[in-house]
C-alpha cells in the first residue's frame, strides 16, 4: 500500500485555515483520495484533553516553557494515535496547524526555535509534514476576519496583542524562505474557491 501524505495548513488568526482545510479535503476526496481531517492542539483523545488546558484561562495561565511542553505532549499523542496510523493505511492527513505554529507562537521569546525543535525531536521523533501551506493575508483583513469569527471571545493565544501576531506572521514568512521545498506561502485573499485552487496548485507535485 502506498503511504499517504501529510499536509499542514498554517497561518495567523483569521487566515481561513479551518474553512480551507474542509474545502481542500473535499477536493482531494473528489480525486479519489482517502482524507483524514484533524487539528492542533488536538486530533486525538489525549491531545484534545490538553487542548482545553492550552486554550482556556487567562493569558498568563502558563509560562512559555510550560506552554511549549504542553503543545509538544499533545503533538506526540496526535502523531502516534492519529497521523501515523492514517498515513500507514494510505490516507492523506490534513491538519489545521502543526509544528510550525509552535515554532511561530512559542519559539520567538523566552524559548528559541531550536528549543521548540528539540521538544519536537523528543516528543515526535522530528516528524515533519510532506508539505506545509501557509495562508497569507494582510494584517487588516486578517484582523477583520478574526473579529467577525470570534467577536470578543478569542482564545487565550488568539487574543494576544497585534505586536505578537506581527511576529508570528514574520516567523511564518521566514520558514517559507528557509524551507521552500516543504513550506509554501499561499495567498488567502479573495474568493474562497480561488484560494482552494491555489492550495491544490501548491500540492501539484505531490498529487497522484
Amino acid at each position: 500500500m502506498t503511504r499517504g501524505r501529510f499536509i499542514t495548513l498554517e497561518g495567523g488568526e483569521g487566515a481561513g485555515k479551518s474553512t480551507q482545510l474542509r474545502a481542500l479535503a473535499a477536493a482531494l476526496r473528489a480525486r479519489g483520495l482517502a482524507v483524514v481531517e484533524t487539528r492542533e492542539p488536538g486530533g486525538s483523545e489525549g491531545a484534545e484533553a490538553i487542548r482545553g488546558l492550552l486554550l482556556t484561562g487567562s493569558a498568563d495561565r502558563w509560562s512559555p516553557r510550560a506552554e511549549a511542553l504542553l503543545f509538544a505532549a499533545a503533538r506526540a499523542d496526535h502523531v502516534e494515535k492519529t497521523i501515523r496510523p492514517a498515513l500507514d493505511r494510505g490516507a492523506w492527513v490534513l491538519s489545521d496547524r502543526f509544528l510550525d505554529s509552535s515554532r511561530a507562537y512559542q519559539g520567538m521569546g523566552e524559548l528559541t526555535d531550536g528549543d521548540v525543535m528539540t521538544l519536537h525531536r523528543i516528543g515526535s521523533a522530528g516528524f515533519l509534514p510532506d508539505r506545509t501551506l501557509v495562508l497569507h493575508l494582510d494584517e487588516g483583513e486578517a484582523e477583520r476576519r478574526a473579529r467577525a469569527r470570534d467577536g470578543d471571545e478569542a482564545d487565550r493565544i488568539g487574543g494576544r496583542d497585534d505586536a505578537f501576531h506581527r511576529l508570528v506572521a514574520s516567523a511564518f514568512a521566514r520558514f517559507a524562505s528557509e524551507e521552500p521545498s516543504r513550506v509554501r506561502t499561499v495567498d488567502a485573499s479573495g474568493d474562497a474557491t480561488a484560494v482552494t485552487a491555489r492550495l491544490l496548485d501548491a500540492l501539484g507535485d505531490l498529487l497522484p
